[in-house]
């Protein structure tokens, strides 16, 4: 292991890199399985046209960058060439970023410093640097496992305890569905914290993190003024955080809240969290807080598959109950545990479906390094010695040892639940437009309400209308009769509501319909897979922090541009808009 060396000119020179592409193919160094893509890889991935399509960035990446005063340089989605060119202009340090599937770029990455930049001191972190003995595996001089901020902040000489700096970004890049653009920009990303004192088992977060949570946002005076400042950045008051559990410091959630009152500043959260602390901070106060999306991990509908957090509660009427009042809810499944049988299996299957819930995840049990998981299996000798990392992405094969589950007969059953899951509940899309128009409903419902009810149930009202454009295309391309007559029948009530689409409505309605019949052609002769486009970001002392964009991502703006040529003249700018907003 090499030592760092303080240069005495000037700031250090740091590269950060995600993993190179392309992503999700079969090839030397990934599987087609471990897609960039969160929602379609494991959670609308059986949706077909409906699928969620999107790409997010390697976040942390960015809140190093943002965290030092070093000359710095984010690479986020680069192409095995493009990370090699960088790599030329001679860095001080090379830190890359990866996840346990993605050890083999890693590997490649590494021994490409080496080659090119042989002074570069090279460092590795994010989960992949729990695998155990990855600082032999990898040629590297340094691995930083946890929270990286501090320790990247001593390593360069700087005060490990500076004020943190949250840098503004968006939550994902190029959200669709049907291949048309989603209405707005895109949330912004909000990281309260990092890690989960819950322990799960199999629970890579919280167990990478020392089973401890570490604010970064430690009151909710100092919330709010973050998502103020963000906000006001980016024009959008809207918010996906990223913390795993994020109700559990109810008194932080709870003087965020009492901000946004005192200031009438209303900001909307998607959030993670566990049942537990949902039920201590109230559904009620959640609609107050302006929660529109919450991940909820249910696991499984038995004792012998479920977990501390969910003792006591009652998934199906808290799923409702959440879902009443408008609040998307993700519900989060663990298939080919080890009580499970092929026989058995079905049983928690139909539980995660009978949630009725907007979406589900169906994920095999995975035990991933540094997890309580992973050590178990160790000792027990079921580790799966013989299974790559590159298969350890839970999509495919089981990567341990289970009597009822050889091969990948695992498979068959997770690409059974989710078709069962949409064939019975209908897309993702229709359930979300018909949950926002009940929680509308439900506000509308409510007597004496204050000004923050208000401002909640005007928002529902946007959002109702925002996804009732969509609704045409859901019922045109349905998984079966049902969906149609659903998606049919909610648009018209929501036309009896609200009054008839505007002209404008209607452009959007049909250019969304040509970006459908244009994304359908595209998967019938190309297939649906999406690359990332590569992101690089400089960031340095008194320089502007920008980005630059390479875009493979299609729909593309030259594209929706195209398509906009040939609309009438109001909806020009409109579909222009999208595209440039694809692009920040």
């Amino acid at each position: 292991m090499s030592e760092f060396r303080v240069q005495d000119k000037g700031p250090q020179r740091v590269l950060l890199s995600g993993v190179f592409g392309p992503f999700g193919v079969d090839d030397a160094y990934g599987r087609k399985e471990n897609l960039m893509e969160l929602f379609h890889n494991q959670v609308t991935k059986a949706q077909e046209m409906g699928s969620w399509r999107f790409q997010q960035r390697s976040f942390g990446l960015y809140f190093l960058a943002a965290n030092i005063k070093a000359d710095v340089t984010v690479l986020d989605f680069p192409s095995r060439k493009r990370f090699m060119e960088e790599l030329k202009k001679g860095y001080d340090v090379v830190g890359i970023s990866f996840i346990t599937p993605n050890f083999v770029k890693a590997k490649e990455m590494t021994g490409l410093t080496r080659q090119i930049s042989p002074e570069s001191t090279i460092v590795i972190g994010g989960h992949g640097a729990a695998i155990d003995g990855v600082e032999h595996l990898l040629d590297c001089d340094h691995v930083v496992k946890g929270e990286g901020i501090r320790w990247l902040r001593s390593f360069l000489g700087e005060d490990p305890d500076a004020p943190f700096v949250h840098p503004t970004l968006s939550i994902s890049e190029r959200q669709a569905a049907f291949g048309a653009p989603f209405p707005g920009v895109g949330a912004n990303l909000l990281v309260p914290g990092v890690g989960c004192v819950n322990g799960c088992k199999f629970c890579s977060t919280t167990h990478f993190f020392g089973r401890k949570y570490t604010a970064y946002l430690p009151t909710g005076k100092e919330l709010f003024e973050t998502a103020r400042r963000i906000a006001d950045e980016r024009g959008i008051d809207e918010f996906s955080v990223m913390d795993e559990n994020f109700l559990k410091d109810r008194q932080r959630a709870q003087d965020l809240l009492a901000e946004m009152e005192r200031h009438g500043r209303y900001f909307t959260f998607h959030i993670f969290s566990s049942a537990e602390a949902i039920m201590a901070f109230g559904v009620d106060n959640m609609v107050r807080l302006g929660v529109t999306f919450v991940w909820i991990g249910f696991e499984a509908s038995s004792s012998k598959g479920n977990f501390e957090k969910n003792e006591g509660i009652d998934p199906k009427g808290l799923t409702q109950e959440l879902r009443d009042r408008g609040i998307i809810v993700l519900a989060s499944g663990i298939l080919c545990q080890e009580h499970h049988t092929q026989e058995n299996i079905q049983t928690d299957i139909d539980f995660l479906v009978g949630l009725e819930a907007d979406l589900v995840q169906f994920m095999l049990l995975t035990p991933l390094p540094v997890t309580a998981l992973y050590r178990d299996h160790e000792r027990r000798g079921l580790l799966r010695q013989d299974l790559p990392f590159e298969e350890w992405h839970g999509q495919k094969y089981l990567a341990y040892h289970h009597p009822e589950f050889p091969d990948n007969t695992a498979e068959k059953f997770l690409i059974a639940a989710f078709r069962q899951d949409y064939e019975v509940n209908s897309s993702s899309m229709y359930r979300v437009a018909e949950n926002v128009f009940r929680g509308y409903g439900h506000l509308a419902a409510l007597p004496g309400r204050d000004a923050c009810l208000e401002a909640r149930m005007e928002q529902f009202r946007r959002r109702t209308l925002e996804y009732a454009t969509i609704l045409p295309l859901v019922a045109r391309y349905p998984v079966n009769e049902t969906e149609r007559q659903r998606a049919t029948a909610l648009d018209r009530q929501i036309s009896e509501l609200f009054g008839r689409p505007t002209v404008r409505e209607r452009l959007r309605r049909i250019a969304i319909h040509v970006l459908a019949l244009r994304w359908k052609l595209r998967c019938r002769l190309l297939g649906d897979r999406i690359q990332p486009s590569t992101i690089v970001t400089r960031y340095g002392p008194g320089a502007k922090k920008s980005a630059t964009i390479w875009s493979r991502m299609v729909p593309s703006p030259k594209a929706i541009g195209a398509l906009a040529s040939y609309l009438p003249r109001p909806f020009r700018a409109y579909c222009v808009n999208l595209g440039t907003s694809a692009n920040k």
